[in-house]
C-alpha cells in the first residue's frame, strides 16, 4: 500500500452550504463550473451518499452525482437485458450523454468504483479515483460472505418489525456501524434516506434473487488514464487484505493509498480527507491538459505543443473514445 493523501490542501474550503443541496428520491446531483468530475456511490445507496463531500468539489468543478440504475430514485435498467455490471454501465453511460458529458474525472465508492473502472475502458475517464472499489476478490467464497452480509441487511430492512426498529434511535446508526466508522456523523433525516435507499435498492433485489451476476474484473490497463485506488483503512464489508490486494493485481500500476480511519463507504466518516484524495488527482490532470492545450505563440512552441498532444495520446493517457452513432 502506498502513501496517505498529502496534507497541502488543509486549508481547502467548502463553497456550498450542505443545506442547500436538495434530498429525497432525486435522480442526481448537478452544480459548480469547471472541468467535470462524476461522483458515483455504492450498492443500495444513491447520489446523496456524496453530500458531505460536494461542498469542497462545487467551486472548483462542474459536478455530476447520479442515482445509479436501480437505486432508489434512480432509473430502472432496460427491460429485457440481464441485470448485472454491463448493464449497468451501458445505463450509466446513457445518463452521462443525457447530461452532455463526454469524459470526465471519474469517482467511485464501492459498486461506483468499479463502474467508474469500467466506464474508462469505454474512453469516458480524464482520470479515476476509486474508494474502496469493488470488482475483485481471493476467492469465490469472498463473494459469498458480501452476499450473505448484503441478504441479512436486506431482510432486515425489509421485515416490518425489524425495519422500524432499524429506524429508531441508536439501533438506526447501529445498522450503518458496518459501512461507516462514525454513523454519528450522519444527520437523522439523512439516515432515515440512507435506510430508504437501501430497503428500496432494486439492483440488491436482484443480485440476491441470482438475476443479476458479478463476476471477477477483468485487467485494466493503466494507460487509458491516471488511476488512484484509495482504500478505507477501516473496511469492514470489503477489507483490503481479501479484496484489496487483489484489486492491486488487477489494476497493475495504479497508485494505491490507505485512508487511515475511515470505513467502507467513507464520505461521512472525514469528507475532507476524500475530498483531498479527489482534488490532488483531478488538479493534476487538469493542470497536465491545460500545459499540453495552451495555444503556441511561437513555431517552437507550437511544435513542441504537438509534440507533447501527440506523446500524451500516444501513452494513452488521452484515449479517446469513438463511439459509433
Amino acid at each position: 500500500m502506498a502513501r496517505r493523501p498529502g496534507k497541502g490542501s488543509d486549508a481547502m474550503t467548502s463553497t456550498l452550504s450542505v443545506g442547500s443541496i436538495d434530498s429525497g428520491a432525486t435522480a442526481a446531483f448537478r452544480q459548480g463550473t469547471g472541468s467535470p468530475v462524476v461522483l458515483l456511490h455504492g450498492v443500495t445507496m444513491s447520489w446523496r451518499a456524496w453530500r458531505p463531500v460536494l461542498p469542497f468539489l462545487v467551486g472548483r468543478h462542474d459536478v455530476f452525482a447520479p442515482t445509479l440504475p436501480g437505486h432508489r430514485g434512480g432509473p430502472e435498467l432496460v427491460p429485457g437485458d440481464q441485470p448485472g455490471l454491463a448493464a449497468l454501465v451501458d445505463e450509466v453511460e446513457r445518463q452521462l450523454d443525457d447530461a452532455g458529458i463526454d469524459t470526465a474525472h471519474l469517482v467511485g465508492n464501492s459498486l461506483g468504483g468499479w463502474v467508474a473502472l469500467e466506464l474508462a475502458r469505454r474512453g469516458r475517464a480524464m482520470s479515476v479515483v476509486g474508494l474502496s472499489p469493488a470488482g475483485t476478490w481471493k476467492a469465490r467464497r469472498d463473494l459469498i460472505r458480501l452476499l450473505f452480509m448484503f441478504r441479512m441487511a436486506h431482510m432486515a430492512l425489509g421485515s416490518p418489525q425489524l425495519g422500524a426498529l432499524a429506524r429508531t434511535g441508536p439501533l438506526s446508526r447501529a445498522a450503518m456501524k458496518r459501512t461507516m466508522e462514525r454513523p454519528g456523523n450522519i444527520p437523522r433525516d439523512e439516515l432515515a434516506e440512507m435506510l430508504d435507499d437501501a430497503s428500496e435498492c432494486r439492483m440488491m433485489a436482484a443480485l440476491l434473487s441470482g438475476e443479476a451476476r458479478l463476476e471477477l474484473m477483468h485487467d485494466f490497463d493503466v494507460a487509458l488514464c491516471p488511476v488512484h485506488i484509495a482504500w478505507s483503512g477501516k473496511d469492514k464489508v470489503i477489507p483490503y487484505g481479501r479484496y484489496g490486494r487483489p484489486m492491486q493485481d488487477t489494476v497493475r500500476g495504479a497508485e494505491f493509498s490507505v485512508l487511515p480511519g475511515v470505513g467502507h463507504v467513507p464520505m461521512y466518516d472525514d469528507p475532507r480527507l476524500v475530498a483531498r484524495t479527489i482534488l490532488e488527482m483531478t488538479t493534476s490532470v487538469d493542470a497536465t491538459y491545460r500545459v499540453i492545450d495552451e495555444p503556441a505563440r511561437d513555431s517552437r512552441n507550437g511544435r513542441h505543443a504537438r509534440n507533447a498532444r501527440r506523446a500524451r495520446y500516444e501513452s494513452g493517457a488521452r484515449y479517446e473514445r469513438r463511439r459509433s452513432a
